[in-house]
């Protein structure tokens, strides 16, 4: 996975809330096994007409907006465990998702993933949905490390959580096979140091 440390970006406002993971990236795309390929359907009933063209009044086919991150309405990510919805976020060119609230596995999913699920108040949530709707050129920076996001046209830093153990990964660029591996030299002197029982 690529390493996550600051991403200074724009972003793109979905105010919808309750998107489930059907909305995301719908079952009839769902046949491939590699990640590759599943942007070009992110959001697709909502994003194309039955004949294929793009509709105008979706916020992707909006030229005002564009950037890294994705600002969703809350509880983002519920309903089935398609891990596919976090990899059409991601090859669509997203990093980040902001909502007041995640679905527990697809926060799993994404974190899995690559893709950070940023979780802020319901009141920052439609404080930043408002900006970006009123400045689409607002730049949000989300610092991993530091665990803040910083709204620079607000002169305000905003903390946020992560799990400790998914934190690292991110900032390495790891999968949980990369982080055993980085732990290759731990592992080893326990093995030969610690007491055989039979």
């Amino acid at each position: 996975m690529e390493k996550f440390q600051v991403l200074r970006s724009t972003a793109v406002p979905l105010p919808n809330e309750n998107v489930d993971t059907d909305q995301i990236i719908p079952a009839r795309f769902l046949k491939a096994t590699t990640r590759e390929g599943f942007g070009q359907n992110l959001f697709r009933d909502w994003r194309y007409a039955a004949d294929g063209q793009p509709k105008p009044d979706f916020v992707l086919n909006n030229p005002r907006y564009s950037g890294q991150i994705l600002v969703a309405g809350q509880n983002f990510g519920c309903g089935s465990s398609r891990e596919h919805a976090a990899w059409a976020i991601f090859d669509a060119g997203f990093k980040v998702v902001i909502s007041s609230y995640f679905a527990d596995i697809f926060r799993g999913n994404a974190l899995n993933n690559g893709l950070l699920p940023l979780q802020v108040s319901e009141e920052v949530l439609q404080r930043l949905l408002a900006q970006i709707e009123q400045d689409p050129q607002t730049q949000l920076v989300v610092d991993l490390a530091a665990q803040t996001l910083s709204v620079p046209a607000w002169e305000e830093t905003i903390p946020f959580a992560i799990d400790a153990y998914k934190k690292e990964c991110l900032l390495n660029g790891y999968d949980d096979i990369d982080f055993l591996v980085s732990q290759k030299e731990a592992i080893a002197a326990y093995e030969t140091s610690r007491p055989w029982t039979y």
